[in-house]
């Protein structure tokens, strides 16, 4: 029927991955200022599990189904939309929900032209992401030339952007954290990291404070929380900016936490969403990435790491994947 199209949706709204399944749903009706695009791609984030599990806050004007980044074909375009778009575009970018679907309705303010030398699953795997980099990066953290950064979760896809983002901006030193040496190998040797500390056998504040004769680094991304807050504050030097994106090590910090290097190093601490921001600091983050890492992706200079493409008919298995934290760069399922 035209007015349906397949979706990717929760058997009893929430569940484990097993729950996901496809079915019939109403074809989205773009807004005047929304395009409707025909979905190629889509990209899997963390944050989709936490939703599946009824575990994520959303967004009031976001859509029931999962998916916030996608690649594919503006099908109409709303009477007040963006004019740099037209019907036939080929296009990536950023939503609040609706990507695991035939069809999402988005905002022009967050899409992007497909660059010709990226696929449809390479530019699926750019927005969230890299966007999310950025804002990390640029927008919270005040990087700038010369001042050094630290990764958490260093092969995840959020730092895996990061990390190159930093080094191509010239930063002064790279550090990241990973559960294996696997992993560390690949931030160094594949990214351009400067070093890497494996936070299973490693007092890895310890090693930064080595690294870097006493001073710490400049800016602390964070998706891990309480397990690894109080090595934030001893790993971040004096006027250190700690971003906090995520808590996969929980929310509840241990007895004994000591908060006093938040007045001796006058640090910084602030946490941050993507998907609760409107729509104009998001196009602003969509502007931001264009600028510094657009062009060095199309180059050659930067890289989209994508780990692994399934139809989305393998939903349930990809979900499963990115389970296992087995992975080192996206998760992408293509339609059609």
């Amino acid at each position: 029927m035209a007015d349906q199209m397949r979706a990717v949706a929760i058997k009893n709204n929430t569940g484990p991955a097993t729950s996901l399944h496809i079915t019939n749903i109403p074809k989205p009706n773009p807004s005047p200022t929304q395009a409707l695009v025909r979905i190629k791609a889509f990209g899997l984030n963390r944050m989709d599990l936490l939703q599946r599990e009824g575990r994520y806050p959303i967004p009031p004007q976001a859509p029931s189904t999962l998916g916030v980044e996608f690649s594919g074909v503006v099908e109409t375009l709303g009477e007040d939309s963006d004019g740099s778009f037209k019907v036939g575009d080929n296009v990536f970018g950023l939503a609040y929900g609706g990507a695991y679907a035939e069809y999402i309705a988005v905002s022009t303010k967050m899409l992007m032209h497909k660059p010709e030398e990226l696929s449809w699953e390479e530019a699926a795997g750019i927005p969230e992401t890299w966007i999310t980099a950025t804002q990390a990066l640029y927008l919270i953290g005040g990087f700038a030339a010369g001042k050094s950064v630290l990764w958490h979760a260093g092969a995840s896809s959020v730092s895996i952007a990061g990390v190159q983002l930093a080094r191509q901006e010239g930063a002064g030193a790279i550090y990241v954290t990973a559960s294996s040496e696997e992993k560390i190998r690949f931030c160094v040797d594949e990214l351009g990291a400067t070093k890497g500390f494996n936070y299973k056998t490693q007092d890895w504040s310890q090693e930064v404070l080595k690294e870097t004769g006493g001073k710490g680094v400049d800016i602390i991304v964070d998706f891990v929380g309480a397990t690894h807050f109080q090595g934030n504050l001893t790993a971040a030097a004096r006027d250190g900016r700690i971003v906090h994106l995520g808590a996969m090590g929980g929310t509840k910090l241990p007895e004994g936490t000591d908060i006093m290097p938040f007045i001796a190093k006058r640090l910084r601490f602030e946490g941050s969403s993507l998907r609760s921001r409107d729509e104009g600091y998001q196009g602003k983050l969509r502007d931001t990435l264009w600028e510094h890492a657009v062009p060095a992706i199309r180059e050659g200079r930067m890289k989209v790491f994508v780990e692994k493409v399934l139809s989305w008919e393998r939903i349930v298995e990809a979900h499963q994947l990115m389970e296992s934290n087995a992975t080192k760069g996206k998760i992408i399922c293509t339609i059609g």
